[in-house]
């Protein structure tokens, strides 16, 4: 059977709790346990308990839960809509569960699937939102990994926008058709400036954007957020990059954005690949404007995705630029930079007390002409600099700072690809630097960086810069 056959032995459900009665049987950590899940709940928890434990007790009393000082008995439970017997007891646990099927009540034993008839969850609280991730009881720490990057990517206001959608509901359904118009609404209310306002905080602002738009018949305008897709690695996409991309109709993406950040955005989001690189552009940049500002006045919810951050060399301030003038809403969502994944990489201290208290970004592509640009007289004073594209620009830049008094020695690591599986890790000295131009096999982005702080990287997993070149020495002096 093909893992797109597979079915679950379960079928996920919501209990209704309002005006129930649930009944935890125990007096120990496993009721403890599911007291504290059951708090998510407006169900009345009863507890039924001889001698429950002290912190058990204290809990019970301060959130206001029933105490049962009883033995377990059938009749105890009779009122109940569900059972957990949670003694901590297996045989127990098991007569309880008897008792509640005798009873026609759905019963959960604790850490015993085989006997329950539901299983609890790990769940992301978001109420009136709820998501519940089950494993059929095979896997509860598995099952709480994922709450956890599940509760890291909602929105943590995403239950009081689900509120004051249901505020909304009857008017809606007296003023906008069914069909399109009202989809078109909801999918602008839960993604556009109504959400956006919650997420600042500001519930007034919500409603008056609420307002708007259905007195628009759903026709909201447009935004763009110019996000930062990172250096590489899918995992250091920031929380926000993440949402904003669910949220996108449009991904408007660069050649260096991998493909599998692409994808991370919504399924139905529309992919305009714009990518420019070296003697390869698609679009120049004021087309690339262009479609911005087009698709934003077309009420379209735009995410121009830039690797790394959209303000280090991303062209963010001509596009912004484009924006203003046009009147379209945007936002920035900064990025992890090309140069801070590098130094990562090589665990390398950008900044270093007494050696390196600054640090340059540049593309190095400024260094014609008789007059040093300022990023290479701090380089001499000790700053370290990282340089962006710099495999083609290798050269200039070695013999510009050398000349202009940097030692040859001065420690260079160089990455390729930073962050990504597949990255590529050089060092070696500022003289070796040049030999890096005809290192061919570097297709990726690379990112070198220069400076005293260099020196405390760790090299244990690169490779000399000058290997090649000690390489063909050697072979001609056996010749």
């Amino acid at each position: 059977m093909t893992e797109s056959q597979q079915k679950l032995s379960t079928f996920p459900a919501f209990f209704r709790t309002t005006g129930r009665t649930v009944v935890v049987v125990g007096a120990g950590d496993e009721a403890f346990a599911k007291a504290r899940l059951l708090l998510n709940t407006d169900a009345r928890i009863v507890i039924l308990a001889e001698e429950p434990e002290a912190d058990f007790a204290r809990f019970i009393a301060d959130k206001g839960l029933v105490l049962v000082r009883v033995p377990f008995s059938k009749p105890a439970i009779a009122d109940a809509t569900l059972v957990f017997a949670a003694t901590g007891h297996a045989a127990a646990d098991r007569t309880i569960v008897a008792a509640a099927r005798e009873l026609h009540i759905p019963v959960n034993a604790v850490d015993q699937p085989d006997h329950c008839d539901f299983f609890t969850p790990a769940l992301v609280n978001r109420a009136p939102v709820a998501v519940a991730i089950g494993t059929e009881g095979a896997g509860p720490v598995l099952a709480q990994m994922i709450r956890a990057q599940v509760d890291q990517i909602l929105s943590p206001s995403l239950g009081r926008l689900a509120s004051l959608a249901n505020s909304y509901r009857q008017a809606v359904d007296r003023i906008l058709p069914r069909g399109v118009t009202r989809r078109v609404f909801w999918r602008h209310f839960f993604q556009g400036a109504v959400a956006d306002a919650l997420n600042n905080g500001d519930t007034e602002l919500a409603r008056r954007a609420a307002n708007t738009l259905l007195n628009s018949q759903g026709k909201a305008a447009g935004h763009v957020w110019l996000v930062g897709a990172g250096p590489g690695a899918e995992d250091l996409l920031t929380l926000r990059a993440q949402r904003v991309m669910m949220e996108a109709d449009v991904i408007v993406f660069d050649a260096l954005v991998p493909q599998a950040i692409v994808d991370m955005g919504r399924r139905d989001a529309e992919r305009l690949s714009v990518g420019k690189r070296k003697g390869c552009h698609s679009k120049s940049q004021e087309e690339i404007n262009d479609l911005l500002v087009e698709l934003g006045k077309a009420g379209k919810r735009v995410v121009r995705l830039k690797s790394g951050d959209p303000l280090v060399y991303g062209r963010a301030g001509e596009e912004m630029a484009a924006l203003r003038q046009a009147g379209v809403t945007y936002e920035v969502v900064p990025g992890i930079t090309s140069a801070f994944a590098a130094a990562a990489d090589f665990e390398l201290p950008l900044t270093l007390r007494g050696v390196a208290s600054s640090l340059v970004f540049t593309t190095g592509h400024d260094l014609t002409g008789a007059v040093l640009p300022d990023w290479a007289r701090l380089a001499i004073s000790g700053a370290t600099v990282a340089v962006y594209m710099g495999r083609t620009v290798a050269a200039s830049v070695a013999a510009r700072l050398m000349d202009a008094g940097l030692p040859a020695e001065t420690t260079v690591a160089v990455v390729e690809n930073a962050s990504r599986r597949d990255k590529r890790l050089l060092h070696g000295t500022l003289k070796d630097l040049p030999g890096l131009e005809h290192r061919d096999e570097l297709s990726g982005p690379v990112m070198v960086i220069i400076g005293e702080a260099v020196a405390g990287a760790n090299f244990e997993h690169s490779t000399p810069l000058a290997q090649r070149e000690t390489v063909r020495d050697t072979a001609a002096l056996g010749a």
